[in-house]
């Protein structure tokens, strides 16, 4: 019986040594609703699948800052590496020396189209400009005529394909400003763009909490816009639910911090087992007829 315990003990023991290591690392300063979303995916993920789990982000926002955590995630060798990829330029060197290096590494979010070209066994996320599309064609049709689009971060060439999809669709130039990532900023700088051109009807936010300093904003002006975000969180939701927002472009943001452990643990268990395309998380349209049912989810799920 001794014998039969210390054996089974053993087992658990190598079992635990052998678990798959996976490491995830996004771009965001922690100011963003939707990334504790994706962590929670992941984290999801590698408890169904007995892996280890670790979730980096650079707090300074700085590309350089998140090149070198991936270069510190390549050098420990794990399993497989998670990453979103909104600057190919500053960050394909240090994604394609992980995947020189042996390490599988799937990109998710932000760089589908430049997710191969750094090595990448494949993309999880939305295609950004033609949700930005999906979003003009549906604000055109709902009476925008001029139109803004506010940008957090404008090195992310995922939000400039938003903005350019959107004004794609409605026909108009590009009209992008960047508020950066501190909400109070986004306020101030939605609402001096709105005073500075009163024939601007139509606002496109492509962020959550964009999206909340932009109705606050528009309140503050006293303007009649429509309100179109990118993301959920409950405070868009409740928005949405007031009448002060028209839809928002939900890209479910779960399966990009799940599907990507999931394939990597399938990949590396199964000789390549990989599947023959990218994954698509959205675009699709949370708005009054559905925001009931969804709201539950916002900041959880979604």
């Amino acid at each position: 019986m001794k014998r039969a315990i210390l054996f089974a003990a053993a087992l658990l023991v190598s079992g635990a040594a052998s678990a798959e290591r996976f490491v995830m690392i996004t771009h965001t300063q922690g100011t963003d609703p939707f990334w504790p979303v994706v962590q929670k995916g992941g984290e999801d993920a590698a408890k169904a699948v007995g892996a280890e789990f670790e979730y980096n982000f650079a707090p300074s926002g700085d590309m350089a800052d998140m090149a070198r955590l991936i270069e510190a995630a390549t050098a420990t060798q794990p399993d497989g590496i998670v990453v979103s990829l909104p600057d190919a330029d500053a960050l394909g060197g240090a994604i394609k020396a992980a995947a020189d290096s042996g390490i599988p590494v799937i990109t998710m979010n932000s760089g589908l189209e430049s997710s191969a070209a750094v090595g990448a066994l494949m993309h999880v996320g939305q295609p950004e400009r033609l949700a930005g599309e999906k979003a003009g064609e549906r604000a055109k049709a709902e009476g925008a005529t001029k139109a803004l689009c506010l940008n957090q971060e404008s090195f992310n060439t995922a939000l400039v394909d938003r903005c350019e999809g959107y004004f794609d669709a409605m026909g108009a130039d590009l009209n992008m400003i960047d508020v950066s990532n501190d909400v109070a900023q986004i306020k101030t700088r939605t609402a001096a763009a709105l005073q500075a051109d009163a024939e601007v009807d139509a606002v496109l936010a492509v962020g959550p909490h964009v999206c909340v300093a932009a109705a606050e904003a528009v309140k503050e002006v006293g303007a009649e816009i429509h309100l179109a975000c990118f993301d959920l969180s409950p405070e868009v939701i409740n928005l949405i639910q007031a009448g002060n927002v028209a839809f928002t472009i939900d890209q479910q943001q779960r399966l990009q911090g799940y599907m990507p452990i999931i394939v990597l643990h399938l990949y590396n268990q199964n000789a390549g087992l990989l599947p023959g395309a990218n994954i698509p998380s959205g675009p699709g349209f949370v708005d009054a007829s559905n925001a009931a049912g969804v709201a539950a989810q916002a900041g959880v799920n979604r």
